[in-house]
């Protein structure tokens, strides 16, 4: 078998352990004779593990009773439409930050359901960072407040959450679990899972209690977050076995010592990148240090052409999925809490030797 190190913004890489325990359950689950995959998500194997992976998030966040923990499809891209559907009541402005591509497609989701005022634009700014608490400009009685948590593309990351009246929105689909977080703060928080979670297929949804009770009345069941909550999310059959990796890799992140332990990793993950990348000339990192992503670790090279070069000459040396994303291009090292710090050493070695042969 071989490994390489995968630096993909996602899907990315899982913990070796739960692929590993996923592999030896796959044909025969605990005895039973069948497949998870093939189970029933009303039958009590799959309940198990449904529960457990709630029960799991609760504990690793913290989450307070005021809130309620829910599982959903169509990955955080869908949310950008349940938020405004459900959140944004005829007559109100919902305020949104606009720091990077996915907040900006969240903003046009928005605008498809009620008024928007975006409180802060500064999407196209070079380098890349996330909101000054200063300059946002806030609707007095808005619906809620949406800020994307870390942009994924530019490598800005939120470090102290906003202070507001309204309620608090978080696509966290990119650093979620990676340090602490009061949840009591958030009026809402989502997360698609293929980054940090686990598998594509299923969101983390955890929302204040009140405002779901609070959605609009005149949307579809299915597209009520109460209608989630209150059938614990099996209003409708949910993609069970990426709930079941779920399962799987918060019971790793609970033997790793859970979300304090993961905070440490990747701060220290990522300093090693940065660290290097501000003792030379020839990487430049992209964000501004203030705001500069635990996860995603983005930076340029002198040229296009060297940075092709850096990209197929990792790959030959098994550091797969540094290029960046397509409409930024550069160099992008996503290193999510499953990343294993040796392949974070692995690259800054490598960057040490490209610039040495190319500097």
């Amino acid at each position: 078998m071989k490994r390489i190190y995968n630096f993909s913004a996602g899907p990315a890489t899982l913990p070796l352990e739960t692929l590993q325990q996923a592999q030896a359950d796959f044909v025969d689950y605990q005895g039973s004779g069948m497949s998870i995959m093939e189970m029933s998500h009303r039958g009590k194997h799959y309940d198990a593990v449904h529960q457990e992976a709630l029960a799991n998030f609760r504990e690793l966040l913290s989450v307070p009773d005021t809130h309620e923990i829910v599982f959903m499809q169509g990955g955080a891209t869908s949310q950008f439409s349940f938020v405004p559907m459900n959140l944004l009541h005829p007559g109100q402005t919902a305020d949104y930050i606009n720091s990077g591509a996915w907040a900006k497609k969240a903003i046009a989701e928005a605008k498809v359901f009620g008024s928007v005022n975006v409180a802060a634009d500064f999407g196209k700014e070079i380098p890349t960072r996330q909101a000054y608490a200063d300059e946002l400009k806030l609707t007095p009685g808005a619906a809620y407040l949406h800020c994307t948590s870390n942009e994924t593309i530019s490598g800005a990351q939120i470090k102290a959450f906003p202070e507001t009246e309204a309620p608090l929105v978080s696509d966290m689909s990119s650093d979620i679990l990676s340090r602490a977080l009061d949840i009591s703060k958030f009026g809402l928080i989502y997360a698609g899972a293929q980054k940090n979670l686990g598998p594509s297929g299923v969101t983390l949804v955890i929302i204040r209690k009140d405002l779901a009770e609070q959605a609009n009345a005149n949307i579809p069941e299915m597209f009520k977050y109460q209608t989630h909550v209150a059938n614990q999310s099996l209003y409708n059959t949910p993609p069970t076995f990426a709930v079941y990796m779920l399962c799987l890799v918060t019971r790793w992140l609970k033997a790793q010592g859970g979300v304090a332990a993961m905070e440490a990793l990747n701060n220290r993950k990522s300093a090693t990148l940065y660290d290097l990348i501000d003792s030379t000339d020839f990487y430049r990192g992209t964000a501004l240090p203030e705001f500069r992503s635990t996860m995603n670790v983005t930076f340029r090279l002198p040229t296009e052409e060297l940075e092709a070069a850096f990209i197929k000459e990792a790959k030959a040396m098994d550091m797969d999925g540094l290029k960046g994303h397509r409409s930024v291009g550069g160099i992008r090292a996503s290193i999510y809490n499953a990343f294993p710090e040796e392949g974070v050493d692995a690259l800054a070695a490598f960057m040490k030797d490209f610039e040495a042969k190319h500097g």
